[in-house]
């Protein structure tokens, strides 16, 4: 995994305050393979039904740019209880979650 304990940890606690304690963050793309260099950081999100996600997105960026240096964050909300999409489905499967 290519990220900083410190980021692991700053993802958790901006995910936590945006989307809920009850959130499931996955770090998943190139950044689960230790032998890629680069790439942003993709996470997927798994959330609530009635979590409001446009507002949590914005909430969720704000505390994690505060806590760490801006960089290229891509975020994937999954609701719990809709039906699963591919990208869902491989974040499931190639993910790791933080």
């Amino acid at each position: 995994m290519r990220i900083e304990p410190g980021e692991a940890k700053a993802i958790k606690a901006a995910a936590a305050y945006a989307f809920g304690a009850d959130a499931v963050v996955r770090l998943f793309g190139s950044r689960v393979d230790d032998a890629r260099k680069g790439g942003d950081i993709d996470l997927h999100v798994e959330v609530a039904p009635e979590i409001d996600e446009w507002n949590a997105r914005l909430r969720f960026e704000d505390n994690l740019f505060a806590r760490i240096d801006e960089q290229r964050v891509d975020v994937t909300v999954h609701k719990r209880g809709n039906p699963l999409r591919g990208i869902d489905l491989v974040a499931r499967r190639d993910g790791i979650a933080l």
